[in-house]
């Protein structure tokens, strides 16, 4: 789409509204940065806004034309401005089913997702992956992987890097890994990677998506675009994942935890190998410096995406068994009076969150509790089976976990009402040998702006811990 000289209007402005603000007007468009949120400074967003875009630009008559095409609208949403749009570019977080994105789709606007806007203009070859649990895992891995292989190598998406950041950078030579969300994956149209992942599928974010088939859907849009020219990766013990591979163009590359593939990567006693036409050992799974089988999972996913893609199998293997893990992932933080502290903060969801306590190996305090994705709590709390001696809850679904838990006949909850309370209450109980694992099952919101700033605050408390 050309879309110089005409106007297009950004709708949110996250981080990744303001990227595709300042990669419009790079590329010539007349930007509406609109937030629906009016106590917004609608100055700071515009300095923003011009500031990033007039990086982009190396022209100077350009950089002066650049303050006339940017706007910024907060409050109501400006109707009328709709008949003069070629393109809305809408956030992630923002709802599909709002009425007003559903007039824009009935006066068949143009609605892009972040990522398109990125994919049309950039260049290079998309890595992307998607899945319930170890999406940032295995991005960043896979990340690591092709930094040793590719000179020019960005790593986007929901993993904290908007695309659009990067977009103008890209050459033909580029290799783009992604993290993608149901969110973003909602809102693609040419997207379409060389090799795509899916890793899992389990229910989440229901507030939004309202079923698990239009939750998967979304998910499924990853291969949408895929031909026989493209890889997808996807997990064989997933009954979900593993029917996608029944109804793709792309070739499929399966990985699995639970056998032994005939062509794949899999895990066989302590070992990961690779089947195609001769079996190849990727390494012990005590060679790793991750803890959990969805951590090997999240490896083999990884290399199985590395080696669609043509990256020799020494390079994978070196990265793999340097790769220490993302932040907020079942991170140790520190040990304490004999008690070992665990930051799982990512795990927002309670399959996440089972994936933590199944890798926890000493007696357990856990800190549970946040907003509401109308989850159910109950698989998580039948995974505590004697590791877990207390879980202290707190946020908006406290009472509704510690309900969930006494039906199950586990007792041993204790609310609290801030997050500094729970951290002390688990010091409390918590003996040499044990360990306090903050994996919450829930987002954040309502406490904390994400989970990155609720597991830097649990480090920190911890942190104050070990001065004492």
């Amino acid at each position: 789409m050309e879309i110089k000289g005409k106007k297009v209007l950004v709708f949110g402005s996250g981080i990744s509204g303001v990227a595709a603000g300042q990669l419009l007007l790079s590329e010539g468009a007349e930007v509406i940065l609109y937030d629906g949120n009016a106590s917004l400074d609608r100055a700071m967003l515009r300095a923003e806004l011009l500031e990033g875009a007039e990086g982009l630009l190396s022209s100077p008559e350009e950089k002066e034309k650049l303050p006339r095409r940017a706007r910024v609208i907060l409050g109501d949403f400006p109707e009328e401005e709709l008949d003069t749009l070629a393109l809305v570019v809408i956030s992630p977080g923002v709802p599909l089913d709002l009425p007003v994105v559903k007039r824009m789709h009935d006066m068949q606007l143009p609605v892009w997702g972040e990522i398109e806007l990125a994919y049309v203009y950039g260049q290079g070859d998309v890595l992307a992956i998607t899945g319930t649990n170890g999406k940032t895992t295995t991005t960043a891995l896979l990340g690591e992987i092709m930094k040793n292989y590719k000179e020019s190598v960005y790593v986007v998406g929901n993993i904290g890097n908007p695309y659009a950041c990067v977009a103008s950078e890209t050459k033909p030579e580029s290799v783009i890994v992604a993290e993608m969300s149901s969110f973003q994956l909602e809102t693609i149209h040419t997207f379409c990677p060389v090799v795509s992942a899916v890793l899992n599928i389990t229910p989440d974010h229901l507030n939004r998506h309202h079923t698990m088939e239009a939750y998967i859907e979304a998910k499924k849009n990853i291969l949408r675009n895929q031909t026989a020219e493209h890889t997808c990766v996807l997990n064989y013990e997933d009954e979900v994942t593993r029917r996608f591979g029944e109804n793709t163009n792309a070739r499929v590359l399966y990985f699995s935890s639970r056998r032994k593939l005939e062509r794949g990567i899999c895990l066989d006693g302590g070992r990961i190998i690779y089947r195609d036409k001769e079996q190849v050992q990727l390494c012990r799974t005590d060679e790793l410096q991750l803890l959990g089988i969805h951590n090997y999972e999240n490896v083999m996913a990884a290399t199985a995406m590395a080696i669609a893609y043509r990256v020799p199998m020494e390079i994978i293997r070196k990265t793999v068994k340097k790769f220490k893990g993302v932040e907020h992932r079942i991170e140790f933080v520190a040990e304490t009076a004999g008690v070992a502290y665990y930051n799982d903060s990512k795990a927002t969801n309670p399959d996440a969150a089972i994936r933590g306590i199944q890798a926890m190996n000493r007696p357990t305090l856990l800190i549970g509790g946040g907003y509401d994705k109308n989850s159910d709590y109950e698989d998580w709390i039948r995974a505590f089976r004697g590791k877990v001696k207390k879980l202290v809850l707190l946020g908006q679904t406290a009472e509704k976990i510690a309900a969930a838990a006494h039906r199950l006949g586990f007792e041993e909850t204790i609310l609290v009402e801030t997050f500094e309370e729970a951290v002390k209450t688990c010091v409390r109980f918590a003996m040499p040998g044990d360990a306090v694992l903050l994996s919450p099952a829930c987002a954040s919101w309502g406490m904390f702006k994400n989970y990155e700033e609720r597991g830097d605050k649990f480090k920190e408390l911890v942190q104050q811990l070990s001065t004492l």
